[in-house]
């Protein structure tokens, strides 16, 4: 089956009740047996829920894989990957990241023994430098947030698989109608599912996608013993908004890649971050394992001057100033002081984070209506 049709038909069936063609919303926390154990499949709802199993069978048909499982958010989705470690396990994991994963990695796991080690994977072999007999995971964030470096998952797999190390990706930047990483080798792919999976910016909710059926079982009891499930109505928002997901990519790629031309020739700008161009770092990485650059990109003001890129974001008028991303609607924000504040000056700063950074999640409306915004807040 092809992308655009597993969006609309993967791991979907008319219920079984009444033939409803969209999975009901099963707004229910327990379930009526006939005898103990006497169930139909689903006996309480942080367990199993119709409605979020009809999710997790579509996130499993998306990413190509055969497993997937929903969370109430996708920091509860990375935090049950980070529970199959042990205390005295070390994860390598970008060093460019969203601040709420570095927040989870570093002030909640760190002070329970795990260790974290940030490289700059842009060059795969950065990664042998620092690996060690105690390494287990791997966590890759590609395109990374909010820098756009580009990580080749097939060359980091294969060091991985040398060593017996873990891989998972954080696919939330790219979606997986522009990349899927379990094909590419990786154990476990990563979504927050808020952001463009949902793609109405009207729900909180993650998923994790494996094809290993151990892998699964250990996922999914933690998923049941720690509790972070999705309500129905989210599961169900998300199943809506996958439906589309091709359609909206599509635009969201066409209006990034004008966007960001239309920023690389503006004199007040002085850096644009986006894959697209050809003297990105690894464009040719990009080339090779997306289907297309994106609807994310970033830039610096002329002079990394701060006040200016203030100014910007607070004149913007098409574009909202706010948190997260992958919606319809164009956002802007502040890295520096919104989504990357948990992370000290120096660190986002030597990944490029700096206080002039601009993030723009590029929208689906006209592209000359948003360049318009963006030229009138400029200047």
């Amino acid at each position: 089956m092809h992308f655009n049709s597993s969006t609309i038909h993967g791991g979907q069936s008319p219920d079984i009740a009444y033939g409803a063609v969209m999975p009901p919303i099963y707004q229910t926390s327990t379930y009526a047996q006939t005898t103990p154990g006497g169930h139909q499949g689903f006996e309480y709802s942080r367990t199993h829920n119709p409605t979020r199993k009809a999710l997790e069978q579509g996130l499993a048909s998306i990413e190509n894989g055969e497993h997937g499982l929903a969370f109430a958010s996708g920091l509860a989705a990375m935090e049950t990957v980070m529970k199959l470690l042990r205390p005295g396990d070390e994860v390598i994991s970008t060093d460019d990241l969203y601040g709420g994963s570095y927040r989870l990695f570093t002030t909640i796991f760190e002070p329970l023994g795990l260790k974290f080690k940030f490289v700059n994977m842009q060059r795969s072999e950065n990664i042998l430098a620092v690996i060690s007999n105690k390494t287990k995971l791997i966590w890759v964030e590609t395109p990374t947030n909010p820098t756009m470096q580009v990580v080749d998952i097939g060359a980091i797999v294969a060091i991985a698989k040398k060593n017996n190390i873990l891989v998972a990706v954080d696919n939330t930047f790219a979606s997986p109608y522009i990349q899927q990483p379990l094909t590419l080798g990786a154990d476990i792919v990563m979504h927050s599912a808020t952001k463009y999976l949902g793609g109405h910016s009207d729900l909180i909710l993650g998923g994790l996608v494996v094809n290993d059926i151990d892998l699964a079982e250990r996922l999914a009891f933690i998923q049941n013993a720690s509790g972070a499930v999705p309500g129905p109505m989210d599961c169900f928002l998300t199943l809506r908004g996958i439906k589309t997901l091709s359609v909206r990519m599509q635009r969201h790629c066409e209006n990034a890649a004008a966007i960001a031309h239309f920023l690389n020739k503006h004199p007040k700008i002085e850096k644009v971050y986006w894959p697209g161009f050809e003297n990105h770092p690894n464009h040719n990485v990009a080339k090779k394992q997306m289907k297309d650059f994106g609807g994310m990109l970033s830039f610096v003001t002329k002079g990394a001057d701060y006040n200016a890129a203030i100014k910007i974001v607070e004149r913007l008028e098409m574009f909202t100033l706010a948190e997260s991303l992958g919606g319809v609607e164009s956002l802007a924000g502040h890295p520096a002081s919104m989504t990357h504040a948990s992370i000290p000056k120096a660190i986002r700063e030597k990944s490029g984070v700096v206080d002039a950074l601009v993030r723009l999640s590029v929208g689906i409306e006209d592209v000359r209506d948003l360049i318009l915004d963006l030229e009138q807040a400029i200047s």
